[in-house]
């Protein structure tokens, strides 16, 4: 139900309470109304009957049943009652001082007048008035009764109607006051944690969601801000994948244009050390043996180097697979004894776990071998106090996959780490510059394949790669 739709029918429903409370109190007033006007009539009525019993009887007056009359006429407004001759004498009087005295006649108005009036008991204005009425029988008129009225009964029960009236629209609006207020908290506390959404998105944060449950406006700007903000979150995403694309770019002519300038001198350094140790195990045969040990580490540290650019080369460029016939255990025996030496130095051992059956696969062993040698050099330096490293591999002849497991008993990756392990540039280790992993994770991707990681604190870490046997 819209807001619109909501004000409406509250407006109407008020406006039909209004009218029907109203319409109850009138009739109610006028009920009451009436009875007090038959009332005071039948009291006139009985005191014309008296006056006229009282005009004709050959008797004197009964005083006491005037008296007994205006203990219930005075209830009904009655204040004073006097039957008078044609000739203006008092013949009864509910005042017995007034009996036997005379009226002028001439200066009697028969009818209803004003007779002035007094204050009450709290304080208002009471108004009386003089009701003469002529008492005829046939023909012939036999005196008047004069009556003392106070008709504020009926100005009472108006002045309360009137009352009761303003009282009742009083609260029909407190009602219509309330329910808007009601529904004013119910649709700007929506609206207002909406605005701090907005801000919050506007200061970045693009988390923000809200419940659209609601069928209403509230509901419907929801759902429309939800919109937004995945709108926002898939543009986000777009521009970190074109910022990271342009990162790329740039990290691929940065590699263009060192592989020169620092591979050549490498190369350089790498013939120079086998030139001199030929030359000096000749010339010096009693310190070869010192010697050759010291020039194998330079050569090596030369070699390292020369892989890291290596690593930092391909990663910036796209990479041109080479796809050929292979066998998993032989491409193992020809990556492990370049890492022998820096392995034994570490106390470190290299364990395979592979089937006799493994089949053969198809993929780029030069690739391949790259990503071997990353996930042995991490699994080495997570494992400083040496430890062992199984290589394990299965193939899935339903799913068609290789399962190729790396595993050490290192230190172990935390927790909130393990997201950022894939990503460029980041590494946990003060010599690396975090593009091993990045660049294996690309390597396997473009196989068609992924790679997957559980690591616990103290026990190591595994990664699993699933190739596809294309």
């Amino acid at each position: 139900m819209t807001l619109n739709t909501r004000l409406v029918m509250i407006m109407l429903s008020l406006l039909v309470i209004a009218i029907l409370t109203l319409f109850l109190l009138n009739q109610y007033s006028q009920n009451e109304m009436v009875e007090e006007i038959q009332a005071s009539s039948t009291m006139v009525t009985k005191a014309l009957q008296m006056s006229i019993e009282d005009l004709t009887s050959e008797y004197e007056p009964d005083r006491a049943r005037l008296k007994e009359y205006m203990k219930e006429a005075k209830v009904k407004g009655v204040k004073e009652i006097t039957i008078l001759s044609n000739e203006g004498e008092v013949i009864d009087s509910s005042d017995p001082a007034r009996i036997g005295k005379k009226r002028e006649i001439r200066q009697l108005e028969t009818g209803i007048r004003t007779a002035g009036g007094a204050k009450g008991k709290n304080g208002a204005r009471i108004r009386d008035y003089d009701l003469l009425v002529p008492v005829i029988v046939g023909d012939e008129q036999l005196g008047y009764v004069q009556i003392d009225l106070i008709l504020d009964n009926v100005r009472t029960i108006q002045h309360e109607n009137f009352i009761n009236r303003m009282v009742a629209t009083s609260l029909v609006f407190l009602l219509g006051i309330s329910l808007t207020i009601f529904l004013a908290k119910r649709y700007t506390a929506p609206i207002n944690h909406l605005a701090d959404g907005v801000r919050r998105v506007a200061d970045g944060d693009l988390s923000v969601t809200f419940p659209a449950a609601k069928g209403d406006e509230i509901g419907e700007l929801a759902r429309n801000f939800n919109e937004m903000v995945e709108k926002l979150r898939e543009r986000e995403i777009l521009e970190k994948r074109l910022y990271e694309a342009e990162h790329l770019s740039r990290v691929g002519q940065l590699a263009s244009g060192i592989a020169h300038e620092i591979r050549n001198p490498l190369n350089y350094i790498s013939l120079a050390i086998d030139h001199l140790k030929s030359e000096f195990t000749v010339a010096c045969p009693e310190k070869a043996q010192k010697f050759i040990p010291l020039a194998d580490k330079i050569k090596e540290e030369v070699r390292r180097a020369n892989y890291m650019v290596v690593n930092f080369m391909n990663f910036g460029r796209p990479l041109k697979l080479r796809i050929t016939e292979l066998s998993y255990p032989e491409l193992i025996e020809k990556t492990l004894p370049l890492h022998r030496e820096k392995l034994a130095e570490q106390r470190v051992t290299v364990r395979t776990d592979l089937p006799d059956d493994l089949p053969p696969m198809r993929a780029d062993g030069e690739m391949l071998r790259n990503c071997i040698s990353n996930f042995v050099t991490n699994a080495a330096q997570a494992m400083p106090d040496g430890g062992a490293i199984t290589l394990g591999a299965s193939y899935d002849r339903e799913q068609k996959c290789f399962n190729l497991t790396f595993s050490d008993e290192g230190c172990g990756i935390g927790e909130e780490d393990l997201p950022k392990i894939f990503q460029p540039w980041y590494t946990s280790k003060e010599a690396g510059i975090g593009l091993g992993l990045a660049i294996t994770e690309r390597i396997i991707r473009e196989h068609g394949g992924k790679i997957s990681v559980t690591s616990a604190a103290g026990k190591g870490t595994t990664f699993t790669v699933e190739l596809p046997d294309a």
